[in-house]
């Protein structure tokens, strides 16, 4: 795991973006990985500028959502959906067609989940998979406990996760839809590059665990640990419980320019 940390969330933000925008740039038809919630915004918005003053072209590419909440339709203002839409793919030029999110509608929520596997599996796989993680230590929404190989399924939300993202719902966890879908640990693992977006004081306990601590299902995070190429970008108040913080900043800043972007 590479751990770039930044001043701030903006600039940490900014270096991921370069690197997804590489990617597409490489690779028209890259197959993207894509997340919700508050870390993500700034990292959205500078893929967007990019659109709009470079011309990065999103034509082509393929996007799989994480996760969404069971029970809300894509039109509800807290549904991942209409995150997404407001957030994202009505400021850039990807296809509805290329765009894919769990239906938190599905009738039949196994068959559907399978289903999504096997769409990841037609476009080749994730080339970069966004992720931010939990004060728990989940990503996705694979809370503690989950299992390293466990893919795209239904998952009940912890109380903490519930009370975290209460802030979406105007602070009322009883509106937290109790269950979601998910793309499992095992699922986020298979793709190419892993983009680790993690920014405040807030999620430094669990940064340190991800990064410094033992790989367990307990901090689903620490898995990445055996990723071959994840990429964790923070900001200073999220590295501030790294025990190598410095050493992390004295390998980044040697590299050449044109490997900190790739």
């Amino acid at each position: 795991m590479e751990v770039i940390i930044s001043d701030s969330s903006k600039d940490a933000s900014m270096r991921a973006a370069r690197l997804i925008a590489k990617t597409v740039k490489e690779k028209p038809d890259a197959a993207l990985g894509l997340a919700t919630g508050g870390t993500p915004l700034e990292l959205y918005r500078a893929l967007i500028a990019m659109h709009k003053s470079d011309g990065l072209d999103f034509s082509k590419v393929r996007t799989f959502n994480l996760d969404e909440y069971i029970g809300l339709p894509e039109t509800h203002e807290h549904s991942y959906h209409f995150f997404m839409h407001e957030n994202f793919f009505k400021h850039v030029n990807v296809k509805p067609a290329n765009i894919h999110i769990p239906n938190g509608l599905a009738k039949n929520v196994e068959r559907f989940c399978f289903e999504y596997e096997a769409q990841i599996k037609a476009a080749g796989g994730i080339d970069v998979q966004v992720l931010g993680i939990g004060s728990d230590g989940h990503i996705g929404f694979n809370e503690p406990t989950s299992s390293m190989a466990s893919r795209t399924r239904i998952k009940t939300l912890t109380p903490a996760t519930i009370e975290d993202n209460a802030r979406f719902f105007n602070g009322d966890k009883t509106l937290v839809p109790p269950h979601v879908i998910t793309m499992g640990i095992g699922t986020i693992m298979d793709a190419r590059t892993i983009v680790m977006l993690a920014f405040g004081s807030n999620k430094a306990d669990a940064v340190a665990k991800m990064i410094e601590g033992p790989i367990t299902a307990m901090v689903p995070a620490s898995a990445l640990q055996m990723h071959e190429r994840t990429k964790c970008f923070t900001d200073l108040p999220a590295a501030s419980k790294l025990g190598h913080a410095e050493y992390y900043k004295w390998v980044y800043s040697r590299k050449p320019d044109w490997q900190k972007d790739s």
